[in-house]
C-alpha cells in the first residue's frame, strides 16, 4: 500500500460524492419550477442511497470482478466477498478503490434526473435507476476500466479504447438513456416556466467543477503528476468552455446569461473527462473552447429541431460532451480512431438495447409518469407531502 496514493483517493472518493450531494442536487433544482425543487433533491438523493447498497451487493463484483470471459466480472465479490482492509488493488487498499468507483456509480444514474424531472414517478426512479446501473453501466465499466473486451488487448488489439474518467462510461451511458427515456415520457405540460433559482443553479456548478477535481484528477489513482496534470486540464477546459458558451450565446442572442455561462462550466468538464489522463493544457484548451459552442449548438437543435424535452439538456451537455471528447483523443493521436468510434458504437447500442427495455419493464411494475394533476400541483406536494416554496411560484 502507498500511503500517499490511499490518502489521495481518501479525498477524491469525498469530492466525487460532494459532486452529487450537494452539487448535481442544488444544479439541477436550480433548473427547475419552485414547486418541483425537492423532487429533484429527493430523486439525487435516494438515488445516491440505493446505488450505494447495489454497488456493494452485486455492481462492483459485475465491474471489477475476476471474471475471464470480457464481458461481466462475475459474483465473486458479491458484498465485497473476500475482500478486508488489507486486501489490496494496485497501491491502493481494495476497499477504498471500490468506494471510489462507488461514487462513480452514484453520479452516473444521477445525471439521468435531469432528462425526466417534474413529470416523472418516484417508484419508477427507483427501479429503473437500480436496474440500469446493474444491467448497463457497470457491465460497460467492466468493458472499458475492468479489463474486458473494449479495452487494452481485447477485440481493438494492442491498444484499447481509451476513457480516463468517463467519456464513455459515465457520460454517453447517462446522456443516451436520458434522451431515451425523455422520448418515452413526452414533453411537460408547461414548459415556459423559467429556472426559479439561477443563483442556486451557480453553486450547484460550482461544486461540480470542485468535485470533478477527484473524479478526473483521482481516476489517475495515484498522487501523482499525472493526477496533477488531470486536474489541471480539468480547470482549463471547463474555463475555457464557460468563456465559449458565454461569447456565442452573446452573438447569437444579445447577450450572456449566468445559467448560460455555467452550463458551459459543465460542457467543459464533461468533454474533457475521458481525455484528462492524456493531454496537456493547450489540447485542454481546445476542448473546451469547441465543447462550449459545441454543446450549445446541440441544446437548440434537440430543444427546437427535434423537440424533445430533455428538461434540463443532459443529452445535449453530458452526452455530447462525452462523446466529443472521446473523440478528441484519436484526434489528438492518443487513441486509434477504430478503438475511440467503435467504442462509442458498441456502447451506444448495449445502452439503447437495455434503456429501451428496462423502460418497458419497469413501467409495467410501476407507473412512468406522475398524473396530470400531481405534475400540475408539482411533485413535491402532490409525491412527497412537502414544499419549500409557496405554490404560485
Amino acid at each position: 500500500m502507498n500511503a500517499a496514493d490511499t490518502a489521495w483517493i481518501m479525498v477524491a472518493t469525498a469530492l466525487v460524492l460532494f459532486m452529487t450531494l450537494p452539487g448535481l442536487a442544488l444544479f439541477y433544482g436550480g433548473l427547475v419550477r419552485a414547486r418541483n425543487v425537492l423532487s429533484v433533491f429527493m430523486q439525487c438523493y435516494a438515488i445516491a442511497c440505493l446505488m450505494s447498497v447495489l454497488w456493494l451487493v452485486a455492481g462492483y463484483s459485475i465491474a471489477f470482478g475476476s471474471g475471464t470471459s470480457g464481458f461481466w466480472g462475475g459474483l465473486d465479490k458479491v458484498l465485497l466477498n473476500g475482500i478486508t482492509a488489507d486486501t489490496l488493488s494496485g497501491t491502493l487498499p481494495e476497499v477504498l478503490f471500490f468506494a471510489f468507483q462507488m461514487t462513480f456509480a452514484i453520479i452516473t444514474p444521477a445525471l439521468i434526473v435531469g432528462s425526466y424531472v417534474e413529470r416523472i414517478g418516484f417508484g419508477f426512479v427507483l427501479l429503473f435507476s437500480g436496474l440500469w446501473m446493474l444491467l448497463c453501466y457497470a457491465p460497460v465499466v467492466h468493458w472499458i476500466w475492468g479489463g474486458g473486451f473494449l479495452s487494452d488487448g481485447g477485440i481493438f488489439g494492442a491498444v484499447g479504447v481509451k476513457d480516463f474518467a468517463g467519456g464513455i462510461v459515465v457520460h454517453e451511458t447517462a446522456g443516451l438513456a436520458a434522451l431515451i427515456l425523455a422520448v418515452f415520457l413526452g414533453p411537460r405540460r408547461n414548459k415556459t416556466t423559467p429556472p426559479h433559482n439561477p443563483g442556486m443553479v451557480m453553486i450547484g456548478a460550482a461544486m461540480l467543477w470542485v468535485g470533478w477535481f477527484g473524479f478526473n484528477g483521482g481516476s489517475q489513482l495515484a498522487a501523482d503528476g499525472g493526477a496533477a496534470m488531470a486536474i489541471t486540464v480539468t480547470h482549463l477546459s471547463a474555463a475555457a468552455a464557460s468563456l465559449s458558451w458565454a461569447v456565442w450565446e452573446k452573438i447569437k442572442f444579445g447577450r450572456a446569461s449566468l445559467v448560460g455561462l455555467v452550463t458551459g462550466t459543465i460542457a467543459g468538464l464533461a468533454s474533457i473527462t475521458p481525455a484528462s489522463g492524456f493531454v496537456g493544457p493547450v489540447e485542454a484548451l481546445a476542448i473546451g473552447t469547441v465543447a462550449g459552442i459545441l454543446c450549445q449548438e446541440a441544446v437548440t437543435l434537440i430543444r427546437n429541431r427535434f423537440h424533445i424535452d430533455d428538461t434540463l439538456d443532459v443529452f445535449a451537455v453530458h452526452g455530447i460532451g462525452g462523446i466529443f471528447g472521446t473523440i478528441m483523443i484519436a484526434v489528438f493521436g492518443i487513441g486509434t480512431w477504430t478503438a475511440q468510434l467503435g467504442g462509442l458504437a458498441i456502447v451506444g447500442a448495449f445502452t439503447t438495447v437495455v434503456t429501451v427495455a428496462l423502460i418497458f419493464i419497469v413501467k409495467a411494475i410501476t407507473p412512468m409518469r406522475a398524473d396530470e394533476e400531481s405534475e400540475a400541483i408539482g411533485l413535491d406536494l402532490s409525491v412527497h407531502g412537502e414544499r419549500a416554496y409557496d405554490m404560485n411560484s
